[in-house]
C-alpha cells in the first residue's frame, strides 16, 4: 500500500530508488512489529479466559494505543528531516513516514477486524514444540518461576549490576562514533564488475582519480572574463590540483568557468580540504567586484556534508524534545520520558559506532561486500537517527504501557516493572528478531549507502531490544521506584501525589 501511495506521488514529486527501498525496509519492519504487539496481547488475554470479542477490543484499546503513540513518534521523527533544508533527505523522510502511517492504520483497523473474524480459530494450528503466550505469575515459588518472569525478577531485585554492565557494553559499541567522518561515497565503492566501478577505474588509471570528480570554478562580475586567465594560473599553482582547463567565457553574460581537477579522488579527505578553500584561495586573483564560486558534484557533496554537520545537533535536539513532550503527556511523568530519551540516544550512538567501525575503519567490510573503507555518507547519520529514534520508541512505549498498567493496578513500583518486562519481553524479542532480519537482508544490496542503513538499523534494533529493554530500562525504573510516575504540579487519584502508595 505504501508503495502504491509513492507511485501516485511520483506523478507530482520525485521519489528516488533509495526512497522506495527505505519505504520497503521501514514498512516491513514496523508493520510486523505493530501487528505482533496487538496479536500477542490478544492471544495472551484469550489464554487467560477472556471472550474473543472483548479481547480484540481491549487489545486494540491498549496495545493499539501504544502502536499509535509509537508510530506517531516515528512519523514525526522522519518528517522532521525536512528541517535539514536538504530536499532529497526530506523526500526520503516523507517516504518513510508514509510507510509508517500505513502500518499503523493497518494495525488498528484491518488487523482487529481480521482477529474478530478468526475468532477462536486463531490458535487452532500451533507449531510443534513452541508454546503460546502464558499468563505471567510472579508469585510462583522460585523453583517454578522460569523464563522471562525469572529474568524480570532478577533484574528488578538487583538492578545495579545490570545497569553498570549494560552501560559498559553500550559505551564500548558507541566509542568509534567519536571518530566519525562525514563525506561522500563515490563510484569507487561500487561493486566490482559494475559498469560505474569499471568506468571509475578506467578514468583513474588513464587520467587520475581526480578526473572522476572535477570542480567547476565559476566567476561572475563585470571583469570576470578578463580575470579568468589570472584565476586559472592561480589554480594551477595550488597544491592538490593536477590540471586546470582553459577558461570558458559566456557570450550572453558576465560569467566565466574554469574546470579544476583535483589530484585525489572525490571521496578523499584531501579533495574535501581543497574544495572547501578553493574559492577563497582564488578570490585575490579574481579581483574586486568578481564573485568566485566552486560547484560540481564533488563541491555539492562537500557543501552537503558541511550543512548536515552544522544542523545535525539541532535536529537531534528537536527530535528528542518533541519525543520527550509526547511521552510526558502520554505517561504523565517527567522521569519516564527523560530515561526514554537517554536510552534511545545510547542505542543510536551504539549503532553509529558499529557503522563507523565497519565502513570507515574497514572492520568486516569485505564480508558484507564493501571493497574499500569509505567515509560515512553525509545524510546517512541524520536519516538513521530519525528512523532509529522512532523505532526505539516503539519498544519503549510498548514496555512502559504495560509497566504503567501494572502500576495503576498494584501501586507497587518494583512489581509493576517486573510484570511489564515479563509480559512484553517475549514479544519485543520476537519483533526485534524479525526487524533485524529485514534490515540485514538489505546488506545484500549492491548500494553501499543501503548497506550502511541496513547495518545501522539492524544494530540499533538488536541493541535496543536486548541491552536497553531487557537490562537498562527495567534497572533504571526499579531504581527510581515510585518517582517514575511523578510530574510536578500533578495530583493523583484521591488528591495524593503520583507515586504515593495507596493506604
Amino acid at each position: 500500500t505504501a508503495l502504491a501511495v509513492l507511485a501516485v506521488l511520483q506523478a507530482v514529486t520525485d521519489v528516488s530508488d533509495v526512497g522506495r527501498t527505505l519505504a520497503v525496509m521501514i514498512g516491513l519492519g514496523v508493520s510486523v512489529d505493530y501487528a505482533l504487539f496487538v496479536v500477542t496481547r490478544h492471544c495472551q488475554q484469550v489464554s487467560e479466559g477472556m471472550d474473543v470479542s472483548e479481547s480484540v477490543a481491549r487489545a486494540t484499546a491498549t496495545a493499539g494505543r501504544a502502536v499509535v503513540i509509537a508510530g506517531g513518534t516515528v512519523a514525526v521523527a522522519v518528517l522532521g528531516l525536512a528541517a535539514a533544508g536538504i530536499p532529497f533527505v526530506a523526500r526520503l523522510g516523507q517516504s518513510a513516514a508514509i510507510a509508517v502511517v500505513v502500518g499503523v492504520l493497518a494495525a488498528i483497523t484491518l488487523l482487529p477486524a481480521a482477529l474478530a473474524i478468526a475468532g477462536s480459530g486463531l490458535g487452532r494450528w500451533r507449531i510443534p514444540f513452541v508454546s503460546g503466550p502464558r499468563p505471567v505469575d510472579l508469585d510462583a515459588p522460585p523453583d517454578r518461576t522460569h523464563g522471562w518472569a525469572r529474568w524480570s525478577l532478577t533484574v528488578t531485585r538487583k538492578p545495579w549490576p545490570f545497569l553498570i554492565g549494560g552501560l559498559a557494553l553500550l559505551l564500548l559499541l558507541a566509542a568509534p562514533v567519536l571518530r566519525m567522518e562525514l563525506g561522500q561515497v563515490d563510484a569507487g565503492s561500487d561493486p566490482p564488475g559494475s559498469t560505474t566501478r569499471e568506468a571509475y577505474a578506467l578514468i583513474s588509471s588513464g587520467f587520475g582519480p581526480g578526473f572522476n570528480g572535477p570542480v567547476q570554478v565559476v566567476l561572475e562580475g563585470p571583469l570576470a572574463k578578463q580575470s579568468a586567465l589570472a584565476v586559472a594560473d592561480r589554480a594551477r599553482d595550488l597544491a592538490g590540483v593536477i590540471e586546470v582547463s582553459p577558461p570558458v567565457r559566456s557570450s550572453i553574460a558576465d560569467v566565466a568557468m574554469i574546470n579544476v581537477v583535483p589530484a585525489t579522488a572525490p571521496a578523499s579527505p584531501r579533495t574535501t580540504d581543497l574544495v572547501e578553500k578553493l574559492a577563497q584561495r582564488l578570490k585575490p586573483a579574481a579581483g574586486a567586484g568578481t564573485a568566485v564560486y566552486a560547484t560540481g558534484l564533488t563541491a555539492v557533496g562537500v557543501d552537503l556534508s558541511d550543512r548536515v554537520a552544522s544542523r545535525l545537533p539541532w535536529f537531534i535536539a528537536a527530535v528528542v524534545l518533541i519525543s520527550f513532550v509526547l511521552l510526558m503527556f502520554e505517561f504523565r511523568s517527567l522521569l519516564v520520558p527523560l530515561q526514554a530519551a537517554v536510552m534511545n540516544l545510547l542505542s543510536v550512538a551504539a549503532a553509529f559506532g558499529v557503522v563507523v567501525a565497519i565502513f570507515q575503519w574497514g572492520i568486516l567490510r569485505q564480508q558484507i561486500g564493501v571493497p574499500e573503507a569509505v567515509a560515512i555518507e553525509a545524510w546517512v547519520p541524520m536519516m538513521m537517527f530519525a528512523i532509529l529514534f522512532g523505532l526505539s520508541m516503539d519498544y519503549e512505549v510498548f514496555l512502559l504501557s504495560r509497566v504503567r498498567e501494572g502500576w495503576e493496578q498494584t501501586r507497587d513500583a518494583h512489581r509493576s516493572v517486573a510484570l511489564g518486562l515479563a509480559s512484553t519481553a517475549r514479544v519485543i524479542s520476537a519483533a526485534a528478531l524479525i526487524m533485524v532480519s529485514v534490515f540485514l537482508a538489505f546488506v545484500l544490496n549492491d548500494n553501499v549507502i543501503v548497506k550502511m542503513l541496513g547495518i545501522g538499523l539492524a544494530t540499533a534494533v538488536l541493541v535496543d531490544a536486548t541491552i536497553i529493554r531487557l537490562m537498562l530500562v527495567p534497572a533504571v525504573l526499579s531504581l527510581c521506584g515510585q518517582w517514575n510516575w511523578w510530574l510536578p504540579g500533578r495530583r493523583g487519584r484521591g488528591g495524593e501525589q503520583p507515586g504515593t502508595p495507596p493506604s
